[in-house]
């Protein structure tokens, strides 16, 4: 969808064609669209080939007819098995005229649609493209909060119970974590790349802003590989915690398994054609089974004997006061 906006005082509006000074917001384009942006638009087809490409870095390219940054910004959907990833978005900057595009729909440019933002003039190309990647920088930070909350939750359900549907939405939230943490850095890049540089032309107020946006995105990259790392090593401590159940139920298997046996053996004996005691006796086949159980009950004492003493043994001592 390509839609033509102009600022009026504080809102936008809808035109038809495009004019001076205009910015034409181009999201969740098709082919029929792609081919208009290339054609009456100006915009060449290697970059917009780039754009919707879901892998495309972080970059600055200036060209002859216009400026275009290429930053990513996160995205949310449902439908998808990462809730959270994120797109290119491509803001190309003309004499006449500023294009943003972008393959999917984008909170970054939907805030200043929506007009969230306080004393924003479209007018001023600099500060349009520090106010869309200051969003981008807020909208990495709300995520990455929303996407700590869920893994806390999901931790809560797992101390109750390890299953593989709440392993996989901590394997998510780590792809996610991981998405997050390689497009900020990136984004960090291209930030140092406008503050280096002046084909943005910014005024003293505008380097004040560059300099929040800076911050904002240092700040969600650290809360990124923060999150990242507890994350890892939460699914490491129920990795080791699954393991060590499972050898508790092998143990406990083994047990069984040695407390039957001990029957099973007796019971072999008198199954053989060979003359053994009491095999004439009126109560034989009682004694028989009374012994086995006896048997199975020392087995069981003896093994839970045995584990008792190795607990004690492995029971660290606490300091003397």
């Amino acid at each position: 969808m390509i839609v033509i906006r102009e600022q009026a005082g504080r809102n936008f509006i809808e035109r038809d064609e495009i004019y001076e000074g205009c910015w034409v917001d181009a999201r969740m384009v098709n082919n029929m669209e792609l081919t208009r942006l290339e054609k009456e638009f100006g915009i060449s087809q290697e970059l917009l080939t780039d754009l919707m490409d879901a892998d495309e870095q972080s970059r600055i390219d200036i060209e002859d007819e216009y400026t275009a940054i290429i930053m990513r910004v996160p995205v949310y959907d449902l439908s998808m098995e990462i809730m959270y990833y994120t797109v290119p978005l491509g803001i190309i900057l003309f004499p006449d005229k500023i294009v943003t595009v972008c393959q999917r729909s984008s909170t970054s440019i939907e805030d200043i649609v929506t007009n969230r933002i306080r004393g924003f003039q479209m007018s001023n190309k600099s500060a349009f493209v520090l106010h869309v990647l200051g969003r981008a920088a807020a909208a990495y930070l709300k995520a990455l909060k929303e996407l700590n909350r869920n893994a806390n939750n999901i931790e809560i359900e797992l101390r109750k119970s390890v299953q593989n549907m709440e392993l996989a939405q901590l394997l998510s939230i780590q792809k996610s974590l991981v998405y997050f943490t390689t497009s900020l850095n990136a984004n960090g890049l291209v930030l140092e790349k406008i503050q280096k540089t002046t084909f943005l032309h910014l005024q003293e107020e505008e380097q004040d802003l560059l300099e929040d946006v800076i911050t904002d995105n240092v700040q969600a990259t650290e809360m990124a590989n923060i999150y990242s790392s507890i994350l890892t090593g939460t699914m490491d401590a129920f990795a080791s915690v699954i393991s060590n159940n499972l050898n508790i139920v092998m143990k406990r298997l083994a047990i069984i398994n040695i407390v039957l046996m001990i029957p099973t053996l007796i019971y072999s004996f008198f199954g053989m054609n060979v003359d053994l005691p009491i095999q004439t006796h009126r109560y034989a086949a009682l004694l028989i089974v009374v012994v086995s159980l006896l048997a199975s009950a020392i087995g069981v004492v003896i093994l839970n004997g045995h584990s008792s003493a190795k607990k004690r043994r492995v029971r660290p001592r606490l300091p003397v006061q």
